[in-house]
């Protein structure tokens, strides 16, 4: 393929387990209420993977879903890259075992791992392989069994999280310059491990651990590093904050979301919220609201979407594109 390449969005899909909790159930196993996760949190309900159901099994039913709407064979796709932190196995990748249950044997297949911000971060990979010639049509999958890392004696952090999975496929175009991912900035400090982190892992304490997090600094964090690493990506895309059409962000937390909205000018009814339904599916929540939004029929070819989240690390960035084929 020759000239200037670009990574277009062909198809999504998406996945959510079969249970649902409550914000009522979930007051009935600890000391909450409905009442206060949704005034701190906007969410009523969460998706819990069955028993047996790996990351890898979620994956692989949004991705399939993106492959059809994209309207190709799996046999076509030539990468596949999964953001996770909830991966089947220490190792293999999740990634290698979606590749086998999906029979994509064309295609190479890793992991990213960046909590929340994943999805941003293997948009971005998938975008160089492209945009470098790796790879011509790739499949990006946010995936989380993340309630299997909850402590459900730890209100502060069990409330907020569900499973899921989310894909989309990117596919090469030579002739689409203005389409397809514009611009994606990426950030990292480590100095802000302590906000969010699991207390366990291979090297350390050999057991997998438990989310831990300090909310309130946290969200102090998110809303400034959000807007400056969107305002990055405009910049870079030579767009300003009027020419977004739709915000999809990580769905967190409904306050962090309101207030980006309110920093961008945005009007509500241009921000896709799916927080109240899903709670917090930490990679997978950005391509679950982006497949909502596709399939409700808000989202439109041509259409200018921002992408923005926030993570364990702290690791944190965003991404625009303009979504479909010309």
């Amino acid at each position: 393929m020759s000239g200037a390449v670009t990574s277009l969005i062909t198809g999504t899909g998406s996945y959510l387990p079969e249970k649902v909790m409550t914000n009522d159930d979930l007051a009935g196993v600890m000391e909450t209420s409905d009442e206060w996760i949704r005034k701190r949190t906007g969410i009523a309900q969460r998706h819990i993977a069955a028993e047996g159901e790996k990351t890898s099994d979620l994956a692989c039913h949004a991705a399939r879903e993106a492959i059809t709407a994209a309207g190709l064979d799996v046999e076509a796709i030539d990468a596949i890259v999964i953001a996770t932190t909830t991966p089947d196995d220490t190792f293999p990748s999740t990634a290698a075992s979606v590749q086998a249950k999906l029979g994509a044997t064309n295609a190479f297949a890793f992991d990213v791992q960046a909590v929340c911000a994943g999805f941003v971060y293997a948009l971005d990979v998938a975008d160089a392989l492209i945009k470098s010639q790796k790879a011509e049509k790739v499949l990006v999958i946010g995936a989380e069994t993340f309630t299997r890392i909850l402590d459900w004696e730890d209100r502060t952090t069990a409330v907020l999280f569900g499973d899921g999975a989310g894909a989309v496929v990117l596919e090469a175009s030579n002739n689409a310059p203005d389409w397809g991912i514009l611009s994606s900035c990426l950030f990292t400090d480590g100095r802000f491990r302590d906000l969010l982190y699991v207390d366990g892992g291979v090297s350390s304490t050999g057991d997998v651990g438990h989310v831990r997090m300090k909310g309130n600094e946290v969200f102090r964090h998110a809303v400034e590093k959000l807007s400056s690493s969107l305002d990055a990506a405009l910049k870079s895309a030579g767009l300003k904050d009027d020419d977004i059409d739709w915000l999809v962000p990580h769905q967190a937390n409904i306050r962090i979301i309101d207030s980006m909205q309110k920093k961008l000018g945005m009007p509500s009814e241009k921000v896709v919220r799916t927080v109240s339904q899903h709670a917090n599916t930490s990679a997978a929540s950005i391509p679950l609201a982006l497949n909502a939004a596709v399939q409700d029929g808000r989202i439109q070819p041509g259409h200018i979407i921002a992408f923005e989240a926030i993570g364990g690390g702290l690791t944190w960035g965003a991404a625009l594109a303009r979504f479909g084929r010309p």
